[in-house]
């Protein structure tokens, strides 16, 4: 594209999230087929509920008829469309997330952000295991090659509880009410079957940069 620096890819994310899950999983298609990069932004989404007084499919849907069914039947078509076989349910599902999200944000401060983001999805969602546990936590990404020791430790400094905090603050500044939530520059999309309309978005963003980026040879020089 013209200019690289015009266009703002983010994916706002929360462990907990199976629909994040799920959709991490198709944007490095997303990212190939458009050539660009998206920013992984850690937020809480416990947070992102009671700022918005939002709540989770698992509440909001209790006790209502043929709904949840339909939404099970749409993560399958999901599922099968873009060829996700590792997935797997966690039978520990709501998991409380505080301590990964921080440790996101730590990972990121330390350098290993892409292998702790990889681990960590790994442990919740393909290998499914109680990671709220600590030691569970700990004994998990360790498997993976993750100093989680040191990542727990960096968790705990105070610039990185007020950084998952701003985070998560600036999710619904934005118009964020859950996890998938997605912004191309300021436009914002929100679950993981939007991502369609993300690609879409990026394709007519470039589209808009180019056109109004004239070729080199015809610059001012």
């Amino acid at each position: 594209m013209g200019d690289e620096g015009a266009l703002k890819i983010q994916f706002l994310f929360d462990f907990g999230s199976p629909n994040a899950y799920l959709a991490a999983r198709v944007v490095p298609d997303i990212e190939r087929r458009t050539g660009t990069r998206f920013d992984y932004v850690p937020v809480l989404l416990g947070g992102i509920y009671k700022l918005t007084g939002n709540s989770s499919p698992a509440d909001y849907l209790r006790g209502i008829r043929n709904k949840p069914e339909y939404m099970a039947l749409e993560t399958e078509r999901f599922i099968r469309r873009h060829g996700i076989a590792a997935f797997r349910r966690n039978p520990f599902f709501p998991v409380n997330t505080l301590q990964l999200m921080r440790g996101a944000v730590a990972a990121e401060a330390e350098g290993v952000f892409w292998p702790y983001f990889q681990a960590v999805y790994h442990h919740m969602w393909e290998e499914p295991k109680k990671m709220d546990d600590l030691e569970v936590m700990l004994d998990a990404l360790t498997s993976s090659g993750i100093d989680a020791n040191k990542i727990v430790a960096r968790s705990q400094d105070p610039a990185v509880k007020n950084r998952l905090m701003a985070l998560t603050q600036d999710a619904v500044d934005r118009g964020a009410f859950g996890s998938p939530t997605f912004f191309v520059n300021d436009e914002m999309f929100f679950g993981k079957d939007q991502l369609r309309d993300v690609e879409e978005e990026i394709v007519a963003q470039q589209r808009a940069v180019a056109a109004s980026d004239p070729p080199r040879n015809c610059r001012a020089s």
